[in-house]
């Protein structure tokens, strides 16, 4: 089984121009809460379940398999969840259901635009187009970026 760092480190070669860096800190975090405010508009019967249940059960599944790779990127990305969950919430008692995931939609589009001009500015297809696995692997990436600028890398093992 390939490790989170294996995962990271193939992730960063495809990701070096500035340009392309910067729209990714964009344009990846928009494009999981857009996931996450599609599947929480997604209509759930009352009997079983609140809005947001296949959202809520997306994210916990995400968190697993971050987990099985890394507990410390699974924690973080857990509070990254935890947050969506709590903005999307408000937005759907605001917006209601139909304008939050016209809203997700429209967003999504723009952000997936933004990735694939990053990717032309790189020079190099996006690593989700060789294993759908990427598709989880730029959230970790920012985050142990944003983690290694906040001081809580990794412990070194001396």
């Amino acid at each position: 089984m390939r490790t989170m760092q294996d995962w990271l480190d193939s992730y960063s070669r495809d990701h070096q121009h500035p340009t392309n860096q910067l729209l990714h800190w964009i344009c990846v975090p928009l494009i999981v809460w857009c996931v996450v405010a599609l599947l929480w508009s997604v209509p759930v019967p009352v009997a079983f379940a609140r809005p947001g249940a296949w959202a809520v059960l997306a994210m916990f599944l995400a968190f697993v398999w971050y987990w099985r790779h890394s507990h410390r990127l699974g924690l973080a990305l857990l509070v990254a969840f935890v947050v969506l969950a709590l903005l999307t919430a408000a937005l759907f008692h605001a917006l209601g259901a139909a304008n939050l995931r016209w809203l997700a939609l429209a967003v999504f589009v723009l952000a997936w635009i933004g990735q694939f001009v990053g990717h032309a500015i790189e020079g190099r297809r996006p690593s989700f187009l060789t294993d759908l696995s990427y598709l989880l692997i730029g959230p970790a990436w920012l985050m142990e970026k944003l983690l290694r600028r906040l001081g809580l890398g990794p412990e070194s093992h001396a």
